[in-house]
């Protein structure tokens, strides 16, 4: 790409849903198995070094002071069930802001979790999950903000919850992970 293009061809074409992704690990070794430690086995416990960790990036200061509204992103209320906890709302929890809204983005559609799928099925098994809350669609309009995840495979599920925020007047969406495949 020549330096004096920000974007490529297909980018301008079809602009991504997210506007930057921020990742604080490469989710290998040692991270991916504290990462499912903290996910699958009740470590909640990790959650404020791993939030530190996120916190401590480049970008995500000044990120999260731009917010108007930081996002977990939600689990449906099966997964809630079975797990015990979200994830993504204990990292964003820890994240320590004020600008905390749990309750904005809903999952809508159950769904095989991602962990589970080959990157093809992956990139559909997520379309038409996420809606926001009737409540709050109407002040989305125009607001930044951030999506708090623990983990970046192949992007479907961040891309999929932007794309609610988007239809909803969303003007500018990071992403902040704990860690992101390669």
């Amino acid at each position: 790409m020549p330096d004096t293009l920000m974007q490529c061809g297909t980018c301008v074409a079809e602009p991504p849903p997210l506007d930057a992704v921020l990742a604080a690990v490469t989710y290998d070794f040692p991270w991916a198995g504290l990462i499912v430690q903290f996910k699958f086995h009740q470590g909640t416990g990790w959650a404020p070094g791993f939030a530190a960790l996120m916190r401590s990036m480049p970008w995500v200061e000044p990120a999260l002071d731009c917010a108007d509204w930081v996002i977990p992103m939600p689990l449906s209320p099966t997964r809630l069930q079975q797990r015990g906890f979200n994830q993504a709302l204990e990292l964003a929890r820890g994240l320590g802001t004020s600008k905390l809204q749990h309750d904005v983005l809903l999952r809508i559609k159950e769904a095989p979790p991602q962990s589970t799928l080959p990157r093809k099925e992956r990139l559909t098994n997520v379309r038409g999950a996420y809606a926001l809350a009737p409540e709050f669609a109407p002040a989305a309009k125009g607001k930044r903000i951030v999506l708090v995840d623990d983990v970046m495979t192949t992007g479907a599920s961040l891309h999929a919850a932007a794309r609610a925020l988007r239809r909803a007047g969303a003007a500018h969406i990071t992403a902040i992970v704990l860690a992101r495949a390669e």
